[in-house]
């Protein structure tokens, strides 16, 4: 049987898929940081989300992951926790470097895994800064073609 797999733009019937992704991410990434904050902020992302470009990782008919753009910010990236470690981030980070010349983004200093990801893929660090809403340092990066 063929495994489609995919990376698209983002329809409306991703919507529940995704936020199920970022909420799971979330909390597991940021285990610093109260599941409440999340839960505070998942409406306002819903309502948010679709106005962004948003592209996704599709596998058997399934969302994997996603990857959000606003300008040249991406606003994050998400991977289903079982479905991490296969490449899917990068997947998605190319398809973001492919429609921009330039990228950056916030990422917290706790957050050693992803900032060590986006390193890998070219980011540099241009500072660090705390974040108002949690307290929590988190690092401005960017990449340039």
């Amino acid at each position: 049987a063929l495994c489609f797999i995919m990376v698209r733009k983002f329809t409306a019937t991703d919507l529940d898929a995704v936020m199920l992704i970022w909420k799971e991410t979330n909390r597991t990434a940021h285990s610093f940081i109260a599941p409440a904050y999340w839960e505070s902020h998942f409406q306002e992302v819903k309502e948010q989300l679709p106005q962004a470009e948003v592209y996704v990782f599709e596998e058997g008919g399934e969302v994997q992951g996603f990857i959000g753009l606003a300008e040249n910010l991406i606003a994050g990236i998400f991977v289903r926790e079982k479905a991490q470690g296969r490449g899917i981030g990068r997947q998605l980070l190319n398809q973001a470097k492919a429609v921009r010349n330039e990228l950056f983004l916030q990422v917290y200093s706790k957050n050693s895994a992803a900032a060590e990801f986006y390193r890998k893929q070219g980011f540099y660090t241009t500072k660090s800064q705390i974040d108002c809403s949690t307290g929590e340092t988190e690092l401005i990066m960017e990449w340039r073609k």
